[in-house]
């Protein structure tokens, strides 16, 4: 269970602080039931996201550690890209891949989306809609992560992320 203050990695909200943690005096709660009471950290308009704190659905974890944000941006050179032909097949990897709420799986999506956007605009084209929507999802979660992780704001995790890929490029 986690506690008052404590970060975490929660569905498409991304990084949020837990707020409070005990029962909610609204009518669609259970009144005996406890629920987290998360507060996103970069989702302005959002107040306030409940959840229960026994919900088995909900994909809610620990954030990264400085150690393991700063080991997985070392590691960037070494992640696969992912390169499946066909667009249907592609986009069904992708979403599997946000699915599972982990850290290394959007980086994979980043470096991979980076490179081909690289790739698409000196061949003198634009990247496709779908590959523009994962990579910015991938990114909005992956760095509001590391950026909390390594106590840096967004921007410059993205420039580490990206002199890292280009590492590889090159």
């Amino acid at each position: 269970m986690f506690q008052v203050n404590d970060l975490v990695m929660f569905g498409t909200h991304g990084i949020c602080k837990v707020k409070d943690i005990g029962c909610l005096a609204m009518s669609a709660a259970d009144e005996d039931r406890l629920y987290y009471t998360l507060k996103p950290l970069y989702e302005e308009q959002q107040s306030a996201v409940y959840t229960p704190v026994d919900n088995k659905k909900a994909q809610m974890r620990a954030v990264f550690t400085r150690e393991e944000a700063l080991k997985l941006i070392d590691r960037i050179p070494e992640i696969e890209t992912i390169w499946v032909l066909d667009d249907r097949q592609r986009e069904g990897k992708y979403k599997e891949i946000m699915q599972r709420n982990e850290c290394s799986g959007w980086m994979q999506i980043i470096k991979t989306l980076y490179l081909k956007k690289q790739k698409r605009l000196a061949e003198g084209k634009k990247s496709t809609a779908k590959d523009d929507f994962y990579y910015n999802m991938a990114q909005e979660l992956l760095y509001g992560e590391l950026a909390a992780a390594l106590l840096v704001d967004r921007t410059g995790v993205k420039n580490m992320v990206e002199q890292q890929v280009n590492r590889v490029a090159n």
